[in-house]
C-alpha cells in the first residue's frame, strides 16, 4: 500500500508556472505507475498525465500537451507535474494517484488528498 501527499498548489496568474509534487510513502514506489488527475467545481475528475513505473513512458490529456510535464524521482519517492503557460481552465484540485505496474490510463488504486490550483485571468 502507498500513501500520497500532494503539494505545490497555489494562486497564479494566466501564463504563470507551477510545479506540483507528490510524495509517496513505502519502499515500492518504483513499482507504481503514477498519474495526475484534476477536478474543477461542478465537473467530473479528469485524467491529466501519467508516467510509467520506470519513467520511460508518459501520457497526457490533449489540453495540456506541450504545457505540462510529468516526471518522477524514484530515489525520492516523488512524482512531479510541471505546469507552464497556465490558463484559467486549468484551475482545479489536482490529485496524485498510483497503481502498481499499471497502464498509464488504467484504474488507479491509491489517491492523495489533492492540492488546489487557482489561475486568475
Amino acid at each position: 500500500q502507498v500513501q500520497l501527499v500532494e503539494s505545490g498548489g497555489g494562486l497564479v496568474q494566466t501564463g504563470d508556472s507551477l510545479r506540483l509534487s507528490c510524495a509517496a510513502s513505502g519502499r515500492t514506489f518504483g513499482a507504481y505507475t503514477m498519474g495526475w488527475f484534476r477536478q474543477a467545481p461542478g465537473k467530473e475528475r479528469e485524467f491529466v498525465a501519467a508516467i510509467s513505473w520506470r519513467g520511460g513512458l508518459t501520457n497526457y490529456t490533449d489540453s495540456v500537451k506541450g504545457r505540462f510535464t510529468i516526471s518522477r524521482d524514484n530515489a525520492r519517492n516523488t512524482v512531479y507535474l510541471q505546469m507552464n503557460s497556465l490558463k484559467p481552465e486549468d484551475a482545479a484540485v489536482y490529485y496524485c494517484a498510483a497503481h502498481i505496474f499499471g497502464t498509464l490510463r488504467g484504474q488507479y488504486d491509491y489517491w492523495g488528498q489533492g492540492t488546489q490550483v487557482t489561475v486568475s485571468s
